[in-house]
C-alpha cells in the first residue's frame, strides 16, 4: 500500500468529506477482503466494513503517524468483525462447535484477490470459532496469548481450536487434491501454517 499523504490524514481529522472518501477509496477493497474472511456473507462483510470505517474516522486522532496507517485500519476492521460476530445471533448459534464437514463456498461469493481462493473459501467454511482463531493466528500473525486476550478465551482453547482448524483444512484440501494440481500446493501451504 502506498504512503498516505499527511495532508489527507489532517483533512480527514477536520471532517473533510472529500478527504474521507479518498481515504476510504484507498483502503475499502482490501479491507472488504479482510472483513469477508471473518464473516459468512458479502452482506455481513459490507456491514463490518461500514462499521469499521465509522470507527476509523472517529478514532483517526488516536492514530500515531509513525506507523503504517493500513495496518492500523486493518486491526480496526478485525476488531469490528469480532464485535460483529459476538453481537449477532446468527453467529452466536454457530459458535457452538460440532463435527462438521467442509465444503467449498459457492461460486456466488465475490472473488477474493488471493492466489489461494479455494483455501480462503475453506477457511470461511470453518465453524466460526475455528475461523476466527485460524484467521487471527495464521493470517493476521497474532500469537496464541494475544488471540486468547482478544477473544477472551483460555489459551489452551485457542491452541486446540487452531489445531483443529488446521486439521480440518488439511483434511478438506487432501480430499480436494484428486481434483486439481492446485490443491497439492494448497495442502502443502496449509501444512506449513
Amino acid at each position: 500500500m502506498e504512503q498516505v499523504p499527511l495532508q489527507l490524514i489532517k483533512d480527514c481529522l477536520k471532517g473533510n468529506r472529500i478527504a474521507q472518501h479518498e481515504l476510504y477509496q484507498l483502503y475499502a477493497a482490501k479491507m472488504l477482503g479482510i472483513c469477508y474472511r471473518y464473516t459468512k456473507s458479502l452482506e455481513d462483510a459490507e456491514d463490518v466494513l461500514q462499521e469499521g470505517f465509522i470507527k476509523v474516522f472517529t478514532r483517526l486522532g488516536q492514530y500515531k503517524q509513525n506507523g503504517n496507517l493500513g495496518a492500523w485500519i486493518r486491526m480496526i476492521m478485525v476488531n469490528t468483525a469480532i464485535d460483529y460476530i459476538n453481537k449477532h445471533n446468527r453467529y452466536k448459534n454457530s459458535l457452538q462447535l460440532e463435527d462438521v464437514q467442509l465444503y467449498l463456498v459457492s461460486d456466488d461469493d465475490p472473488n477474493v484477490l488471493l492466489d489461494t481462493k479455494d483455501l480462503v473459501e475453506l477457511i470461511r467454511a470453518l465453524p466460526i470459532t475455528y475461523q476466527l482463531v485460524f484467521n487471527l493466528v495464521a493470517i493476521e500473525g497474532m500469537n496464541h496469548p494475544e488471540v486468547a486476550e482478544l477473544l477472551q478465551m483460555n489459551i489452551n482453547t485457542i491452541r486446540s481450536n487452531y489445531s483443529r482448524a488446521r486439521a480440518m483444512l488439511i483434511g478438506a484440501l487432501e480430499k480436494e487434491q484428486t481434483q486439481t494440481d492446485t490443491s497439492e500446493q494448497m495442502v502443502y501451504y496449509a501444512k506449513k501454517i
